[in-house]
C-alpha cells in the first residue's frame, strides 16, 4: 500500500495534476518535522536562510592554536564581494510536494530498487529550479535524502543541471550541504570502473562553471568545503580526510612521534581516479584568478582550497613547483637566471609570513616543496630573518616547518647558526613549539643532537640549580618563564605539565644515552612526590615512559622505578597511571617486580573494571602470584634467564631492543664507550627500510618484536627445547 501511494503521489506530480491530500495545519506540520528530523547537524542561522543578497565573505583568520593553546592572532581582514544572488521564491505547490515526498520517504521501509526509482523521479521535478530548492533550508534536506538513494544516470543528471548556478548553490549554506551530499555519493559510485565516464562528464560540466569565476566560490566559508570535496574526489580520496584532519597528527609527524604520511601520498597516486581532470581543473582555476592571487593568498577559506591542492598535487613534480611559484606570487619565466623566485616575491613573502592564513599556506608549501625551491626559500628568503619571524604569533609556524622539512645537514647548519643560541629567548616569548621542532629536526638528520640538548638544558638551568631542575622546569615550561622569582621557583603542585615540554623530553630520550646524561641526573633527582605526581598526569606520564623505553642503563631506570614504591596499587587504578605500571614492571628486576605484583594484588577486583586493568591483570599475571608465588618467581627467573641466553647468542645486533626488558641491561651498561658507535651503526644497518622512510627508530618496535619471537622459536627448536620453554621465551 505505501508503494502504491507513493508512485501515485510522482505520478500525481508529472502529469501535473494537483495534490488533494492536505494534511491539517501543513505548513507548520512541515516547518517542523523538517527542523526535528532533518537537521542534519546545521546550526539554525536567520542570516543563513537562503542566500543573501549581499555576499560579503570575511577571512575570519585564526583556526588553529599554538603549542600554547594561544590562537593565532589577526588584526587584519580581507573581504572578497561575491556576485549578487537572490533566491526566487519556491511556489506552494512544489513546496508541498517535497514536503508529502519526505514524510512518505522517511520512515518508511522500501526496497531498494523501489527506492531508487522513486528519489530520481523525484529529483526530476528539481530541473530549472535547482538553485531555489537546494537553497531552501526546509526542501535541502529532503534533496540530500533523494541524492543518497537515488540511481547514478539521475544524480548525474542533477548535478550538470546544477552548473549553471553551481558557484552560488555551493557558496550557500543549506545548498553546500546538498552539492556535497551528491559528491559524496558519487564517491561510492566510482568503485566501478564503467561508471567513470559517466562521473567525469558530469564533474567536467561542474568544473566549467567553476572557473568562469572561481575568487567568490574559494572564499566562500561553505563553498571552499564543496571545492575540497570535489579535489579529493578527482583522487579518488575519501571526502572526509582532509577536512577531518588532526592538528594533533601533524605536531605528532613534526615531532617525529609518527612515520610522515608520504604513504598515504603514496596510497593516494595509486588509485589515481581523474589525474588529468585534478591536474587541469587546478591549472585554469588559478589562471581565471591570476588577478586575484593577493587576495588568495590571505584568505582563510582560500587557503584551506590550496593547501588541500598542494597535497593532492603530491608526487607531480612540475605541476606542484608550477603551483607553489604562482602561490607565492611569482610569474612564469619572470625569475633571474639560476632563480626559482623573483626579487619583489622574496620580500613579500617575509610579510605574508605575517598573516594567519599564508603562514597556514607557507606551512603546506615548505612540506611539499622539492629541494630545490626549498633551498632558495631557506637561503634567500628566510636566511637572518628566522629569530624575528620565531618572535611572531604567526611566522613561528613557518619557521617550524622550514625546522621539520629540513633536506639537508646543511640547511640544519643553517638553521641552528641562527637560533641555536636563542632557546632562552624562545621558551620566554612562549615559542617552545620552535625549540621541539629544530630538536627533532636534529634528530631526524643526525645534526647537533649533541649541541641542541645542551642548548635546551641551559635554556632552562644554570649555576647551581644545574643539573637538577633541568626536568621539573622543562615540564613546566610556561610556569616557570612567566615567574618573576625564577631563583626561588619550585614544583608547582596541582599545575598541568606542559604539553610541549612533555614532547621535548620525549623526544631527548630517544637519543643515545651518551648525549643525555644531564637529563638521566635530573631525572633520577627527582623527589618521590614529583614522581608520583607527573605518572599521574597524562603528559608526565608519557616523560616517565619514554625514559623507561630509553637505552638507558638497567640501573638508572630502576632507580626511578623505586621511588615510586608503595604506589604501585594507585597507580594501577589510575587511567594516566595504568601505563607507568606497565613500564616499571617491564624496567624491573625481580624483587621490584614482585614489589609491584604485591602492591597490585589487593586491588584485584577495582582493577577488573578499569579501562586497563583487564591487560594489566594478565601482563603481570597477578592471578598466578596470588595462586603461587614461587611458581610466579620460577616463571620470571626463567624469563630473565632465557632472554639472557639469546642475547648472548644472538650478539650486540639487538643490544638496544633488550635492553628495554633489562633482563640483561647491566651488561650493557658495562660495555666499554667505544662499542656504542659500533652497536649503534649495526642497529640501522639491519633496518635499512626505517631508514629509507626517516621513520623514528621506535616505530618499527612492534614488527621488530614479532620478528624477534620467531627467530627465537626457531633457534630454540634446533636445541630441542621444550614447548614449555619455547612459550616462555615469546613472553
Amino acid at each position: 500500500m505505501v508503494s502504491v501511494g507513493l508512485h501515485a503521489l510522482v505520478l500525481r506530480k508529472h502529469k501535473g495534476c494537483e495534490l488533494t491530500e492536505q494534511p491539517a495545519a501543513w505548513e507548520n506540520q512541515t516547518n517542523n518535522q523538517g527542523v526535528r528530523k532533518r537537521t542534519m547537524g546545521r546550526k539554525t542561522s536567520k542570516k543563513h536562510a537562503g542566500v543573501n543578497a549581499d555576499h560579503t565573505v570575511g577571512s575570519v583568520s585564526g583556526g588553529n592554536v599554538d603549542e600554547n593553546s594561544r590562537p593565532r592572532k589577526d588584526n587584519k581582514t580581507t573581504p572578497v564581494q561575491q556576485t549578487s544572488f537572490v533566491r526566487k521564491q519556491i511556489d506552494p505547490e512544489t513546496a508541498k510536494y517535497f514536503a508529502e515526498i519526505a514524510n512518505a520517504i522517511e520512515g518508511t521501509k522500501i526496497e531498494l530498487e523501489e527506492r531508487s526509482v522513486i528519489c530520481g523521479n523525484a529529483l526530476e521535478e528539481t530541473r530549472g529550479k535547482e538553485a531555489e530548492l537546494t537553497t531552501d533550508y526546509i526542501i535541502s534536506h529532503t534533496l540530500q535524502t533523494l541524492l543518497e538513494g537515488c540511481s547514478l544516470d539521475h544524480l548525474c543528471s542533477f548535478l550538470q543541471s546544477c552548473a549553471k548556478n553551481f558557484s552560488h548553490i555551493a557558496a550557500d549554506r543549506s545548498g553546500s550541504h546538498v552539492v556535497e551530499t551528491a559528491l559524496k555519493s558519487l564517491s561510492f559510485h566510482l568503485q566501478d570502473n564503467e561508471n567513470h565516464s559517466l562521473i567525469e562528464k558530469a564533474l567536467k560540466k561542474i568544473c566549467k562553471a567553476i572557473v568562469v569565476n572561481p575568487v567568490d566560490i574559494m572564499c566562500s566559508c561553505h563553498g571552499s568545503h564543496v571545492l575540497r570535496s570535489l579535489l579529493c574526489l578527482f583522487k579518488g580520496v575519501p571526502l572526509e580526510e582532509f577536512h577531518s584532519t588532526k592538528s594533533s597528527a601533524g605536531l605528532a609527524e613534526r615531532l617525529n612521534l609518527k612515520a610522515p604520511h608520504a604513504k598515504d601520498n603514496g596510497s593516494m597516486q595509486s588509485l589515481q581516479i581523474f589525474p588529468s581532470l585534478l591536474k587541469k581543473f587546478i591549472s585554469e582555476m588559478l589562471n581565471a584568478a591570476s588577478e586575484d592571487i593577493s587576495k588568495l593568498q590571505v584568505n582563510q577559506y582560500s587557503s584551506l582550497v590550496l593547501q588541500t591542492a598542494l597535497k593532492l598535487l603530491a608526487g607531480n613534480e612540475q605541476e606542484l613547483l608550477h603551483l607553489i611559484q604562482v602561490l607565492l606570487g611569482s610569474r612564469a619565466g619572470s625569475a633571474n637566471a639560476g632563480s626559482l623566485l623573483e626579487e619583489a616575491t622574496m620580500q613579500n613573502i617575509l610579510r605574508l609570513v605575517e598573516e594567519t592564513a599564508y603562514s597556514h599556506l607557507m606551512e603546506a608549501i615548505l612540506e611539499f616543496s622539492p629541494e630545490t625551491l626549498y633551498n632558495e626559500l631557506l637561503t634567500k628568503v628566510f636566511r637572518k630573518s628566522l629569530f624575528r619571524m620565531s618572535s611572531h604569533h604567526c611566522a613561528n609556524f613557518v619557521v617550524q616547518a622550514l625546522a621539520s622539512h629540513a633536506k639537508s645537514q646543511d640547511h640544519m647548519d643553517l638553521i641552528w647558526e641562527e637560533l641555536g643560541t636563542k632557546f632562552h629567548n624562545l621558551f620566554e616569548m612562549g615559542r617552545s613549539g620552535v625549540v621541539a621542532s629544530i630538536l627533532a629536526a636534529t634528530q631526524r638528520l643526525h645534526s647537533h643532537e649533541h649541541e641542541c640538548c645542551q642548548a635546551i638544558a641551559s635554556a632552562v638551568c644554570t649555576g647551581d640549580d644545574f643539573p637538577k631542575f633541568i626536568i621539573p622546569r622543562i615540564l613546566f615550561l610556561e610556569n616557570f618563564f612567566c615567574s618573576r622569582d625564577k631563583s626561588n621557583w619550585s614544583w608547582p603542585h596541582g599545575t598541568k605539565i606542559h604539553i610541549v615540554g612533555s614532547l621535548i623530553l620525549q623526544s631527548i630520550f630517544r637519543l643515545p644515552s651518551e648525549l643525555i646524561q644531564v637529563y638521566v641526573t635530573s631525572i633520577t633527582s627527582l623527589e618521590e612526590h614529583h614522581v608520583l605526581e607527573a605518572s599521574k598526569d597524562p603528559s608526565g606520564s608519557r616523560v616517565i615512559e619514554s625514559f623507561l623505553n630509553s637505552n638507558i642503563s638497567a640501573k638508572q631506570k630502576r632507580k626511578l622505578v623505586a621511588k615510586l614504591r608503595g604506589h604501585f596499587g594507585e597507580l594501577s587504578v589510575h587511567p594516566f597511571g595504568s601505563f607507568t605500571v606497565e613500564k616499571c614492571f617491564t624496567a624491573s628486576n625481580l624483587n621490584l617486580r614482585e614489589t609491584i605484583v604485591s602492591e597490585m594484588l589487593p586491588l584485584q577486583a577495582e582493577l577488573s573494571k578499569t579501562k586497563q586493568g583487564p591487560y594489566l591483570l594478565r601482563k603481570l599475571d597477578i592471578d598466578g602470584f596470588a595462586r603461587q608465588p614461587d611458581q610466579w618467581k620460577s616463571r620470571q627467573a626463567s624469563q630473565q634467564s632465557a632472554l639472557k641466553e639469546f642475547y648472548a647468542t644472538f650478539g650486540p645486533a639487538e643490544t638496544r631492543s633488550f635492553e628495554k626488558d633489562n633482563f640483561f641491561a647491566d651488561s650493557v651498561s658495562k660495555s666499554k664507550p667505544g662499542k656504542l658507535k659500533d652497536i649503534r651503526k649495526e642497529i640501522e644497518t639491519s633496518l635499512p627500510s626505517a631508514k629509507t622512510s626517516n621513520t623514528p627508530f621506535l616505530a618499527h618496535q612492534v614488527s621488530k618484536k614479532v620478528k624477534r619471537s620467531k627467530t627465537e622459536k626457531k633457534r630454540h627448536r634446533k636445541d630441542g627445547e621444550s614447548e614449555s620453554q619455547r612459550k616462555k621465551i615469546k613472553v
